[in-house]
Order: C-alpha cells, then sequence, then structure tokens
C-alpha cells in the first residue's frame, strides 16, 4: 500500500518480524506520529525501538516510518 503525499511516495504498508519469536506481520503506519511499542500478536513480546532509531517500523520493519521516507527525518524531529 503507497500513498502519494507531498509530492512523493511513500510506503504506507510494513512487515514488522518480532525478534523474540520471528512472528511477521504486517502493519499500515501512521503518517504523522512514532510508533514506540507493538505487541506481537504470537508471542506477546512488546517491540521496542532500538537505540538509534525513531520507531518500531525503522527497527524491526519491511520499510522504514513514512518520515524516514521522506529525506531521512526522524519522526521524533530529530
Amino acid at each position: 500500500m503507497a500513498t502519494n503525499i507531498d509530492g512523493g511516495t511513500l510506503m504506507l504498508e510494513s512487515r514488522l518480524a518480532c525478534p523474540q519469536c520471528g512472528h511477521l506481520s504486517v502493519e499500515v503506519m501512521p503518517t504523522d506520529a512514532c510508533v514506540f511499542f507493538h505487541e506481537c500478536a504470537a508471542c506477546g513480546a512488546l517491540l521496542k525501538p532500538k537505540p538509534g532509531d525513531c520507531c518500531v517500523f525503522c527497527s524491526y520493519g519491511s520499510v522504514p516510518c513514512p518520515p524516514m521516507q521522506r529525506q531521512g527525518r526522524s519522526c521524533c524531529g530529530g
């Protein structure tokens, strides 16, 4: 799933891979907010961003979050 925002195409779906059990889930990313936590549907592990990453999508996703797709900006203002 992709959308055209500000003249550029952003991917809005990312496959999150649980680091505990390897479960994959396809999630829709918000375009204007960080996702700091995600609970794995398979094992219940609470995913948190790795140090230096702005959100769980940048740490465990197949596609970085929309703010990072836009010119590498951090969704946390960094």
